[in-house]
C-alpha cells in the first residue's frame, strides 16, 4: 500500500506539470524560448543520466543477460511509435510538426501512459529508484508541457480549453501508474522488464528530440550555457546515485 501511495504522489506531481501553461501566458515569447533551451538541456542530461546511471544498472541486476538487446528494441519501438503517430515533442510555441492539435493530444496521452507504467515499475522495484525516475521524468515534462501548450494554442484551441485538455491528457500518467502497480502484483516477473523499456525511451527522447534542439544553437555563449545545463542534469543523477548508496 505504501508503494501505491508513492506511485500516486509521483504521477500526480508529473501530471501537475501540465499546469505550467499558466506561467507561460505571462512570459514574453523571446524570454520563454531562452529558458526553454536551458530546460531542454537539463532534461536531456537528466534522461541520459537516469538511463545509464540508474535504470540500466538496476535492469542488469534484476534480469542479467539480454538487457541491452531489450533497450535496443525499446529504442526502435519509440522510433516506430513516433513515425506512426507523427508524434514529436515541440519545445517552441509555433512548431510545424504539431500541425494537428488533437493528434498531438493523442500521442501525448500514450507517452504519458507509458511514463506511468515506467514509474510504477521503478517504485515497485525500489522506492529510491522510483524517486530518481520521477525526477528524470519531471525534468523532461516541464519543457514538453510548455511546448504542447503552445502547440494547442497554435492549433486553434482557446487558452482555457488548451490548458484543460493538456491537463486531462497529463492525467494518463496516473492511469498508467495505477495499472502498472496492479499488473506488477498479478503478472510475475513483469516489473523488471519495464526498466530497459524506460532506459530505451529515455535515451531515444534525449538523443533524437532534445539534443538536436541544443545543437541548433549558433551563439557560442548560449551553446556553452546549454552544455553546462546538460552536464548539470547528468551530475544531478550521479549525485542521487551516490547519495542513495550511502
Amino acid at each position: 500500500m505504501e508503494t501505491l501511495i508513492y506511485i500516486l504522489g509521483a504521477t500526480l506531481l508529473i501530471s501537475s506539470g501540465a499546469l505550467v501553461g499558466i506561467v507561460t501566458l505571462a512570459m514574453q515569447e523571446e524570454r520563454l524560448e531562452k529558458i526553454l533551451l536551458l530546460l531542454v538541456s537539463l532534461s536531456a542530461g537528466a534522461l541520459m543520466g537516469g538511463a545509464f546511471l540508474h535504470l540500466l544498472p538496476e535492469a542488469v541486476e534484476e534480469l542479467g543477460g539480454g538487457v541491452f538487446e531489450m533497450v535496443l528494441v525499446a529504442f526502435v519501438g519509440f522510433f516506430v511509435l513516433e513515425k506512426v503517430l507523427h508524434w514529436r515533442h515541440c519545445h517552441k510555441g509555433r512548431c510545424g510538426v504539431h500541425s494537428f492539435g488533437y493528434l498531438n493530444l493523442f500521442g501525448d496521452a500514450i507517452h504519458n501512459f507509458i511514463d506511468g507504467l515506467v514509474l510504477a515499475g521503478a517504485f515497485v522495484v525500489d522506492i529510491r529508484l522510483g524517486m530518481v525516475t520521477t525526477l528524470a521524468v519531471a525534468l523532461h515534462e516541464i519543457p514538453q508541457e510548455v511546448g504542447d501548450f503552445g502547440v494547442l494554442l497554435y492549433a486553434g484551441f482557446e487558452k482555457k480549453k488548451a490548458l484543460l485538455a493538456n491537463f486531462g491528457v497529463a492525467l494518463m500518467v496516473v492511469v498508467g501508474g495505477v495499472l502498472g502497480y496492479w499488473m506488477a502484483h498479478r503478472i510475475e516477473g513483469f516489473v523488471p522488464y519495464l526498466l530497459p523499456l524506460a532506459a530505451g525511451g529515455f535515451i531515444y527522447i534525449a538523443a533524437s528530440d532534445l539534443m538536436p534542439e541544443i545543437r541548433k544553437e549558433k551563439d557560442a555563449k548560449k551553446s556553452v550555457a546549454s552544455f553546462g545545463m546538460f552536464m548539470l542534469g547528468i551530475v544531478i543523477m550521479l549525485l542521487v546515485r551516490l547519495i542513495s548508496r550511502e
